[in-house]
């Protein structure tokens, strides 16, 4: 057997390097990819997003951040957002927000007003980002239990502070059935039809906690009107839920979807409700140990793995689309404390890459059909430069964890299968989560002459560790060398401005230079390709370091023969 090595032109393309380790501080992975036998096609399921704060969209870095989001895909990523329908004049603040569509004249008569809620959605919509769109909360004239209606909550306050009278059912359920159908109407009306039949359309959030102040039949009863007011409005339109906290909600999810299949319809007095697609939602469980902080992914496979399981129960539902409504590795993004200062860095980034392959190597395991998974995190404005709130930005300077959606966004085609000797098998993740070796894997694509290999290097406790020295060996790939190669990398040193700004002294205030720097830190990073590929019999290999917290993207090209 003869092996061809070959040695690539290297163009330096990042001036930050990582420092050199001693060999005691490396350890090997072996990866192995069969190009030549994809799985299926690769889904774009990271392509989902949204917030508890409407209003941040319309504002200055909360319309740059949409467009960082639809540029990955145009037309393709969704937007959920609480308090669409909440009572208010649009004024952002933490876990709030209000559009005011819904109010009632001295005798009682619905006024409607979609100012400012047309505005949310052109907000998305010229950024190529689509609504997925959650009918909620009750305006403040239908609650009831109205008041206390506005909460002011902060990161200090209660959580269950914010559960005013916006929680609660309609004191008329025609006007309630009206008002989302006089909605839906002005949405195909302003927008088209084939625009708004697009879209998701799901009821409230969360009703088997706080969210909801009813019962869960009144939940149910809620849904049934709502759901019927759209396709009165749209009679394609997309429509589902429940978006259940806690994977399946113990039995809420089993409810719901029985309710959906054979129940009597609250709204239309016939049996079942239509069911477009399921959604529940999915949380890690960060802590503090021993003064650092130790990730919980285990907790939000747990709660993915016991959902799928609730749905493959039902045959009928294999085929039927899944959104995970959040999808997060923890509840409130505009919480604060010692065990979320990870959000600012390398350890959101690289539990972001480990997390998403597995939600989909568990839907294949269930045998259901998963479309998407929201992450619900998005930009918090006026606030300090990294604040610690889970988000997408702080002050339009991208975190490092935006940049391995872009990574996920060059990825297309079909799913390749690959082995790692340093993966973590997915049993034990459920189980236990990564807490002896770290998990090295690799998730990769091919599209036509174009693979995609995506590599992390991910443990849950937040401390330094050896460097992975990976080998890639890909059996199936194009005849020779890639005629193009691309290393993209996140970690501590790359894509990275939390560490820029951390090393300006943390300032409040950047002056333009430093503003300048932050902006060209923030984005996703190109570093030098392999210097060197071997060619063996049809396999194509190469090697490369990752430092723990890491994620790189290699992109190999061959030219058409």
């Amino acid at each position: 057997m003869k092996t061809l090595t070959i040695a690539l032109p290297l163009v330096p393309l990042c001036l930050a390097p990582l420092a050199p380790l001693a060999a005691a501080d490396e350890f090997d992975v072996g990866v192995r990819i069969d190009a030549a036998k994809p799985t299926g096609p690769l889904k774009p399921i990271w392509r989902f997003f949204g917030a508890d704060e409407p209003n941040y969209a319309t504002m200055t870095y909360g319309r740059e951040l949409l467009g960082h989001l639809g540029e990955m895909k145009p037309d393709q990523v969704f937007f959920r957002a609480h308090n669409l329908m909440t009572s208010g004049d649009g004024s952002a603040a933490l876990k709030w927000g209000s559009t005011g569509m819904y109010g009632e004249d001295g005798r009682g008569r619905p006024i409607y007003d979609w100012e400012i809620v047309d505005g949310i959605f052109d907000a998305y919509l010229e950024n190529d980002v689509r609504p997925y769109v959650q009918i909620g909360f009750m305006p403040e004239a239908l609650s009831v239990k109205s008041h206390p209606y506005r909460h002011h909550w902060t990161p200090k306050a209660k959580y269950d502070e914010i559960y005013t009278g916006w929680a609660y059912p309609p004191k008329d359920w025609d006007k309630w059935e009206e008002l989302v159908y006089q909605w839906a109407k002005h949405c195909a009306e302003r927008y088209g039809e084939e625009e708004v039949l697009q879209w998701y359309w799901q009821t409230w959030n969360e009703p088997n906690i706080g969210y909801w102040r009813g019962s869960r039949e009144e939940f149910f009863r809620l849904h049934d009107h709502a759901i019927h007011a759209v396709r009165r409005a749209i009679p394609g339109a997309k429509v589902g839920g429940p978006d259940v906290a806690g994977g399946p909600g113990g039995d809420f999810l089993e409810d719901f979807i029985d309710h959906c299949m054979v129940g009597e319809n609250a709204a239309t007095g016939r049996k079942g409700t239509p069911l477009d697609f399921l959604s529940f939602h999915a949380k890690g469980w960060p802590q503090t140990v021993d003064g650092r902080v130790q990730m919980g992914i285990s907790n939000q496979l747990r709660d993915i793995d016991r959902a799928f399981g609730v749905i493959a129960r039902y045959p009928q539902l294999s085929e039927t689309p899944i959104v995970i409504g959040e999808s997060d590795p923890e509840g409130c993004a505009a919480c604060q404390g010692d065990s979320l200062a990870y959000r600012n860095g390398s350890m959101y980034s690289s539990y972001t890459a480990a997390s998403f392959p597995r939600k989909l190597d568990l839907a294949a395991k269930h045998g259901v059909n998963l479309e998407g998974a929201l992450t619900w995190a998005f930009q918090f404005e006026p606030t300090p430069y990294f604040a610690g709130f889970r988000s997408l930005a702080t002050n339009g300077i991208d975190k490092p964890v935006l940049n391995v959606f872009r990574m996920f966004s060059k990825m297309s085609g079909e799913r390749l299968p690959a082995e790692s000797d340093g993966a973590i098998p997915l049993g034990e993740l459920v189980e236990k989560g990564v807490r002896g070796k770290p998990d090295v894997a690799t998730f990769a694509s091919r599209d036509g002459n174009r693979l995609a290999v995506l590599t992390w290097h991910y443990h849950d406790d937040d401390i330094p560790g050896p460097v992975a020295k990976v080998d890639i060996a890909i059996s199936g790939a194009p005849a020779g060398p890639p005629d193009s190669v691309r290393h993209f990398r996140v970690d501590e040193n790359h894509s990275n401005a939390f560490t820029l700004w951390k090393s300006m002294g943390s300032p409040q205030e950047p002056d333009a230079g430093q503003r300048a720097e932050l902006e060209q830190a923030c984005k996703l990073a190109e570093i030098d390709p392999p210097a060197e590929f071997q060619v063996s019999d049809g396999t194509v290999g190469f090697s490369f370091d990752l430092p723990r917290q890491g994620v790189s993207l290699h992109l190999l090209e061959w030219a058409d023969e």
